[in-house]
């Protein structure tokens, strides 16, 4: 399997992240400037975002919770040499729902769809360590 066509699920992933970081950081500068919320209230860090920008803030700050296994599966795969067109379908199956979850989560932020959302995706990315692992530990 080529590098580019592992990676390729990898970096949408990650554009993804950029998109969600740009969007937070203009929606949370926003909110200060209409006087939302104040420098003050946000100083250390405390939700004092109103609603919609907590929203969006939420979905950037998932994007470093589950998907960081799939990048730590990817980077000892590949140069384990244990990447294939499996790990590759998967992969993308892993970002589609990263996608739907996203989507959900920044539109109508309902929890039934958002959480079938994040376990479709927790459950594909066991079933990509169960096999990596599988074929690290067998060397199949």
């Amino acid at each position: 399997m080529s590098v580019q066509m592992v990676l390729l699920p990898v970096f949408v992933l990650i554009g993804l992240t950029f998109f969600l970081m740009f969007w937070m950081v203009t929606a949370r500068t926003k909110a200060v400037k209409a006087r939302e919320t104040s420098l003050k209230d946000i100083a250390l860090g405390q939700p004092k975002y109103p609603p919609r920008v907590a929203q969006i803030g939420n979905c950037f700050s998932n994007q470093f919770e589950v998907p960081l296994l799939f990048y730590l599966l990817i980077a000892l795969a590949l140069p384990l040499r244990r990447t294939d067109l499996f790990i590759v379908l998967m992969s993308w199956v892993f970002v589609v729902t990263r996608f739907a979850h996203a989507g959900i989560f920044v539109t109508t932020n309902n929890i039934q769809q958002r959480s079938l959302a994040w376990f479709a995706g927790a459950l594909v990315l066991l079933v990509m360590w169960i096999y990596f692992a599988l074929k690290l530990l067998l060397l199949i």
